[in-house]
Formats: structure tokens, C-alpha cells, sequence
């Protein structure tokens, strides 16, 4: 499978170094505004990628969207960068919004000229409204990343406070990727077993101390991260790149993504 990143930032950067490891794709083209962005990233992914499943890594343009079954779109500005790193800033990403409509509109022109057929998925912060964006903008197969990731983190959270494998633990995050978003606590289970009963058995463990801990460690993830190390990149990544292998296998995993 063909697939394309516009983008070569960090998000970018990950979502191809992932690609790569997960050996779910055969060809994969970079393409960024910055020419020398893209190179320097695909020739840098190509030396490692000989130690992972056969893959041809190369930068180029749009053009070469031509035959790709999927494109992954990372381009915009991040939450750094676009003022959206403020805890109690209610809008949250949702900042980011118009200045990445701006430009999606540039890539999604292009994209509907060269490949109007191809899968489209919106990793780009916000990336619900970006996806619906997308579809205003006359290109409907598409999807965003959604809050596949911000699941994951609640599943990490509650498995270590609990004691157990993140794999034992089922438990989903709604709406929108950002600090609004929802926190199915009611489906939340352990192997079947309802977090509620779990918490219940625990001594000396406040069912609402613990859940209010374990949503702002999850809601407040990426601000924490990007005070860290810039920018959260590395955990999408290896969720774009999952997504792309199930797209790609046709697994039929139920997963919390915009469609």
C-alpha cells in the first residue's frame, strides 16, 4: 500500500518513523512546503528502515500523491506554537482551528486535482473540525485520528493505578480530542469487571478523588508533554500508524475515531 504524509514536522516525523516499524505499508512518500524538510527526513528514515519490513521511504510533491490509498495529513500549526497550551484556556485547540483551515484549504485543493479518491486522515490539531472542514471543502473519504489517543491514555492511567496490564483494561474517551472531551467511566471495565466495583473494593480509595486525578493526568496529557520535550509527537504516531495498518488489513476493530 502507497501511502502519503504531508508534513515533515514532528507529528510527521513520528507518524512516518512509525509507519515504518509497524511494516504496514510498501511505499511511503513525505511531502512538506519545505522540499529540504522532506528530503532530509526520508533519507534520514531510510537508513533504519533496513532493519524493518521492505519499505521505499522518498520525499516529493504533490504529484506524487498519484496512486496512494491513503494520505496522512499532519501539516498546520501545533498547540505550541498556535497559544494552546494554557490548562485553563476553555477553547483549548479549538485555537488552532482557523489558522489550519487556512491551511488545509491549499492542501485540499490540491489533493481533490490530483487524487480525488484517496483516504484521507486528519491527524492535525483540532482534528474532528478539520475533518468536518475537510468535507465542506468537497473531499468526503476522510477520517481524523479522533480520540483514539486520548483512550489510550485513560487505559494506561487506570491500568497503573490499578495494578494491571493497559491490554486487561477497556475504557473510552468521547467528543473532542481536547480538554473537553468525555470520559465513558460507565463502560469503563478490568477483564469485565466495572471500574466502579474495582474502586469500591479498594480501601481508603475515594471513587471521585481517583477519577478526577486519573481525567486531568488524560485531559492535560499533551500540555504536559509539550512542556517536556516541545511537542507531542510520538504517541500519535504510533496511533496513525496503527490506524493505518488496520485501514489497511481491513481488521474491523471497533476504535474511537472521527468518520
Amino acid at each position: 500500500m502507497k501511502v502519503a504524509i504531508i508534513g515533515a514536522g514532528a507529528v510527521g516525523s513520528a507518524c512516518a518513523t512509525a509507519l515504518v516499524m509497524r511494516g504496514c505499508a510498501r511505499e511511503i512518500v513525505i511531502i512538506d512546503r519545505t522540499p529540504a524538510r522532506a528530503i532530509g527526513l526520508a533519507t534520514d528514515i531510510r537508513y533504519g528502515a533496513t532493519l524493518s519490513p521492505v519499505v521505499d521511504v522518498r520525499s516529493g510533491d504533490y504529484s506524487d500523491l498519484k496512486g496512494a490509498a491513503l494520505v496522512v495529513i499532519t501539516a498546520g500549526v501545533n498547540e505550541k506554537t498556535g497559544g494552546a497550551t494554557d490548562r485553563n484556556d476553555p477553547a483549548g485547540r479549538l485555537r488552532l482551528l482557523d489558522t489550519n483551515v487556512g491551511v488545509y484549504s491549499d492542501i485540499i485543493s490540491k489533493l481533490k486535482t490530483i487524487e480525488p479518491s484517496v483516504l484521507a486522515l486528519v491527524v492535525t490539531d483540532p482534528p474532528d473540525p478539520l475533518t468536518d472542514a475537510t468535507r465542506l471543502m468537497g473531499h468526503d473519504k476522510v477520517l481524523s485520528a479522533g480520540t483514539y489517543l486520548d483512550s489510550l491514555r485513560f487505559r494506561f492511567h487506570l491500568a497503573r493505578r490499578l495494578g494491571v496490564s493497559a491490554s486487561s483494561v477497556v475504557a473510552h474517551v468521547l467528543g473532542e480530542h481536547g480538554t473537553s472531551e468525555v470520559f465513558a467511566w460507565s463502560s469503563a471495565s478490568v477483564a469485565g469487571v466495572p471500574i466502579s466495583a474495582l474502586l469500591s473494593r479498594l480501601p481508603n480509595q475515594d471513587p471521585q478523588k481517583f477519577q478526577s486525578e486519573v481525567e486531568n493526568e488524560v485531559r492535560y496529557a499533551n500540555i504536559s508533554i509539550i512542556e517536556g520535550i516541545g511537542a507531542s509527537q510520538h504517541g500519535i504516531g504510533m496511533v496513525t500508524a496503527r490506524i493505518v495498518e488496520i485501514i489497511a488489513r481491513d481488521e474491523r476493530i471497533v476504535i474511537p475515531i472521527g468518520c
